[in-house]
Order: structure tokens, then C-alpha cells, then sequence
């Protein structure tokens, strides 16, 4: 098969022949259809995840995909030739305490399918079967790719109802567009997406926003209170990680709101701790994956209802064989793409 290999300890990938995959009992051989390009494919790809296991190179990287069962081993219950899955990247254990706890999205032993195990940037992959998730039609095959990335914005959204409340996304990259729709669809009372990418600002009010402001702009904060009130907004979703968009969010959250912190910062952060969070009753949530599988059964129906489309936010496909520019684009100043595409 072909896929998209990472090679050396260094930014970039190959393009070349690689073995179809060898299939353990437990698990499903897709022939992937579509892949999303993700935030931890980024950092394989750049180079700059420290969790990434530099010492299996080469290495097929990949952690939002879909695709066609081919083969079922033989403790695979549940699924035959031809079904189409979407990839939930997480493989949990099942039997520690956090899975217990219906929490396998942070389960103790969690490995990660495309920096863990081999991912599905190629033609094939092989998934534990618990982490397929089996549709009932091809109504969402276009947007199968997208499963894993929409059920993390899903989670960090409707943690706690949010009818009436209103709600800033900080970071319009794929996942915060995601987050306007789905705040949208729950019932929010006011959405205001923050991103420094006039063209990532034109997605979000596509995806439901109702305003999209530059965090850089000196009067941020003060529009964020026009529009949500001198108290500030009830909850803040911050998906960029960044240092300046982290200081912000909880400047623009009202005493007693939901911090949802999302984004992985690349550096150490400095905040204050007292004053932003434990004097002003802060609740601060993190969000790591989605619930599995009670994410999906909510993304799910928001979809085939059509109360969240997110098609607005897929800018770009490409073929496999170029995804260098693929990577390009996203890794470019200029900001001008949202959630990116890869078929075979």
C-alpha cells in the first residue's frame, strides 16, 4: 500500500510503500476513504511532539480517519465486510479506574492510533474494534473524517447546558469553528468567536457565530461586554492554547463562568491564579478527547438532524500524494484554511 510515512527525527514525511497491516483478533483492517489532518498530525509532522515515539521510525502517522472494513479478526463482534467506521484515535483499556468511571477518554493506560500505533494516512489501517465506531448509513460518509475532531468540540461545548448562556470561543482553528456550530445548536444566547485570521473570523460566523473579533484588537474586551454584558461571558471555550489567548479568555469570563481549556500551550504558562480564577469562583474544566463513546451518540444526532453542518469549515482536499502542500497551507502564516482533507 501507500502511505504517508514519518522517517527521521526531523519536519517532514515520505510518501512511499509501506506493508498492509497484519490484524490482531480484536481488531477491524480499514480501507480508509478520507482522513482529516489533525493537531497531532501537525506536531508529527513539524516535528515538535514530545510524545511522538522517535524510536519506531518509520512510522505511519494519522489519527482522524474512515473507511470500509475489510477484514474482521475473529474477537471483532459486531462488524462485517463493508461497513463504514469512523476511528475514535483513543485506545482505552477498559479495566482501570478511570474507564470504570466511564472516563476512557483519559484512561490510565491510554495509547493514541496514529502516534501509539500506526495511523490512517494510507490506504490501509488496522483499529481495535472498540474503536470503531459503525454508521448505519453512508448519510455522513463525506464527513467521516471529521467524527473525531467534532466529537472533542462537542465535549468542550456541551459539558453543561448552555441554553441561554453566552459563550466565546477563543482559536477558530477547525475545532473552535466546530465549537461556534455546535454552541449554536444547543441553544446558546450569544457566540463570539476570537481569532487573529481574518480568514478563520469569515469560517466562524459561517459556522453560527454571531461576532468574530481580532484578540489583538485594543477594544476586545470591552466588544466582548457590549455583546455579552459588563459581568462578561458565561463560558469561555479556549481552543488555541496560546499564552496572550489563555490571559484574555479569563479576563473576558464573568465571575463564576466555565473555563474550558482546550488548547495545549507549547510553553509554560503565567496566570493569576488568584485573582482570575480562585477570587472570581472560576471552573475551570479540561477537556482531553471526548467521552467514549456518549460524545458520539451526541454528534451523531446533531448531525443527521442537521442541527450543526460541518462543511463550512472542510476548506481543502488533497489527494495523498501531496500533502506536503497539505501541510504547507496549514502551516502558513497566513492562516487561510480550515479543517484540511486528505483521500487516498
Amino acid at each position: 500500500m501507500k502511505a504517508i510515512v514519518k522517517t527521521s527525527h526531523a519536519p517532514g514525511a515520505a510518501y512511499r510503500d509501506a506493508e498492509v497491516p497484519v490484524i490482531n483478533k480484536d481488531e477491524l483492517l480499514i480501507r480508509v476513504t478520507s482522513a482529516s489532518l489533525s493537531s497531532g498530525d501537525l506536531a508529527a509532522y513539524n516535528w515538535t511532539d514530545p510524545l511522538f515515539p522517535a524510536h519506531r521510525l518509520p512510522f505511519v502517522f494519522g489519527q482522524e480517519f474512515c473507511g470500509e472494513v475489510v477484514e474482521t479478526g475473529s474477537l471483532a463482534r459486531g462488524f462485517e465486510k463493508g461497513d463504514f467506521v469512523s476511528v475514535e484515535s483513543h485506545i482505552f483499556c477498559g479495566v482501570c479506574g478511570q474507564c470504570r468511571n466511564d472516563q476512557r477518554h483519559i484512561c490510565q493506560y491510554l495509547r493514541v492510533i496514529g502516534r501509539d500505533t500506526p495511523g490512517g494516512l494510507a490506504e490501509y489501517a488496522a483499529v481495535p474494534a472498540r474503536c470503531a465506531w459503525k454508521h448505519t448509513d453512508d448519510s455522513l460518509k463525506d464527513i467521516g473524517a471529521l467524527m473525531g475532531a467534532f466529537g472533542s468540540s462537542v465535549h468542550a461545548v456541551l459539558a453543561e447546558d448552555i441554553v441561554g448562556r453566552s459563550i466565546v470561543v477563543s482559536g477558530c482553528a477547525p475545532q473552535g469553528l466546530f465549537a461556534a456550530g455546535i454552541a449554536r445548536a444547543g441553544g446558546a444566547r450569544k457566540i463570539i468567536a476570537l481569532d487573529p485570521s481574518p480568514y478563520r473570523r469569515r469560517l466562524a460566523l459561517k459556522m453560527g457565530a454571531g461576532a468574530a473579533i481580532d484578540p489583538a484588537d485594543k477594544n476586545c474586551l470591552k466588544k466582548i461586554a457590549r455583546t455579552c454584558g459588563a459581568e462578561g461571558a458565561d463560558t469561555v471555550v479556549e481552543m488555541s492554547g496560546g499564552a496572550a489567548a489563555v490571559e484574555l479568555g479569563l479576563k473576558a469570563l464573568r465571575p463564576g463562568g466555565r473555563f474550558v481549556a482546550f488548547g495545549l500551550p507549547l510553553t509554560k504558562l503565567s496566570i493569576d491564579y488568584a485573582g482570575d480564577i480562585v477570587r472570581r469562583g472560576i471552573r475551570l474544566e479540561g477537556v482531553a478527547g471526548r467521552e467514549i463513546f456518549r460524545s458520539w451518540y451526541k454528534m451523531e444526532s446533531l448531525l443527521k438532524s442537521g442541527a450543526v453542518d460541518p462543511r463550512p469549515a472542510v476548506t481543502h482536499t488533497f489527494k495523498f500524494k501531496d500533502f506536503r502542500k497539505a501541510f504547507d497551507l496549514i502551516n502558513s502564516k497566513e492562516q487561510k484554511c480550515g479543517k484540511v482533507i486528505l483521500v487516498p
